[in-house]
């Protein structure tokens, strides 16, 4: 077997340039299938240009895009989406005033014919699959009619997550879904990766928090000012190593020792 064959998703020496701004400079990704890699970086890293080029928001300036070992050139999200590359923003796409039910199925409503002749929306039907979904990921709603606003921040998360698993989502790119929750929300999320996982589909866990990516996380890539510092399995990696290369290492010992000779 090739061992290209693992691989459901490939970056092979991508850059992305937008005028003279270099945002991705030859960056290199594998993502196996069934496995969770998280995508680590602090701000500025380029991470979001990166899964914005994952999701066909943003085309390579170079460098080549593979899928199932099959270079891609996505014109669109809807193209990525079409090959089961599901990605959850911070923002989650979620309309507030709207119903659970109705969020779940967003943009893919199922229908029934009124008195045999007018399609019109299944609310019985997409109420019953939205809660029995959620279910299944441990999020129990008592009404799937009720306003979204009403949940909290990791059961709106969930509702991301399980929506692109149950539309077929075979990857998920989850853009740091537990930055602003709380310590038992984003447990439950980290909860909800690993029944993905087990699911068999593959996961890019985006974060600046080693903390929740460490537990979690089958591999690490690094990224630093757009480039790769490199993909570390979690059995090669210790949790201070990892975050001793996001601080910046070499650079943040540089730094104490100029600071250690200032007398204020």
């Amino acid at each position: 077997m090739n061992p290209c064959d693992d691989y459901i998703l490939e970056l092979d020496q991508v850059s992305k340039t937008f005028g003279s701004v270099i945002a991705l400079q030859k960056v290199d990704l594998q993502l196996r299938r069934g496995e969770v890699h998280c995508l680590l970086g602090d701000n500025g890293a380029g991470k979001s240009t990166l899964i914005k080029t994952l999701a066909g928001v943003h085309r390579p300036s170079g460098g080549e895009y593979r899928v199932d070992g099959q270079p891609v050139r996505f014109e669109s999200p809807r193209q990525a989406l079409d090959l089961g590359i599901a990605t959850v923003y911070q923002d989650l796409a979620l309309v507030p005033l709207m119903s659970v039910a109705r969020n779940f199925f967003l943009g893919r409503e199922p229908l029934k014919k009124w008195l045999g002749l007018l399609p019109v929306l299944d609310l019985e039907l997409a109420g019953e699959v939205a809660r029995d979904k959620l279910a299944e990921m441990g999020i129990h709603i008592r009404d799937p009619h009720q306003a979204i606003g009403t949940l909290s921040g990791g059961e709106k998360q969930c509702l991301a997550i399980a929506r692109a698993i149950h539309f077929g989502a075979r990857v998920l790119i989850l853009d740091e879904p537990t930055a602003a929750l709380g310590v038992k929300q984003s447990v439950n999320v980290l909860k909800l990766i690993s029944k993905a996982r087990e699911k068999g589909i593959s996961v890019i866990f985006i974060t600046h928090n080693v903390n929740h990516a460490y537990p979690i996380g089958d591999r690490f890539t690094l990224l630093n000012r757009g480039r790769s510092l490199g993909t570390y399995p979690k059995d090669s990696v210790s949790k201070e190593e990892v975050l001793d290369m996001m601080a910046g290492g070499a650079e943040m010992q540089k730094l104490m020792a100029e600071l250690d000779g200032v007398h204020i």
